[in-house]
């Protein structure tokens, strides 16, 4: 199965864009990528059953959305190496990000890092 950022639709009315996806170009199937399941079922919760019309960039709240736009953007997904290097440079700048925000003891800056972090933390924990 090939992995794409693929958009999906809720409701009918969300269009939630930049979700990563394992397609299947043989039996036409699509599953999407178990490390951010928790995430997008955890916003589709917050939109409620009846959602106004609107989109979301997946990518704007969950990390390996966020990585994967930038590896596509720099033409990095084939080469595990250079891949491996962008998930090292982004949990760095994280890290960066999270001590900035000890210092100026902005709670809701370090929980959003955390999260973030425990997002990126998913799949090393898995691999």
């Amino acid at each position: 199965m090939k992995m794409k950022l693929r958009t999906v639709i809720y409701s009918g009315k969300v269009e939630i864009d930049n979700v990563p996806i394992y397609s299947c170009t043989t039996c036409n199937r699509s599953e999407v990528f178990p490390e951010v399941k928790p995430d997008l079922s955890g916003l589709i919760a917050q939109l409620g059953a009846q959602p106004d019309k609107q989109t979301f960039l997946f990518n704007e709240c969950n990390e390996w959305a966020s990585i994967l736009v930038e590896a596509k953007a720099d033409k990095q997904q084939t080469d595990r190496t250079a891949f491996e290097r962008l998930v090292e440079q982004r949990i760095n700048k994280l890290l960066d990000l999270y001590l900035l925000a000890q210092t100026l003891n902005d709670e809701a800056w370090i929980l959003d890092l955390k999260k973030r972090l425990e997002q990126i933390s998913r799949r090393t924990l898995l691999t």
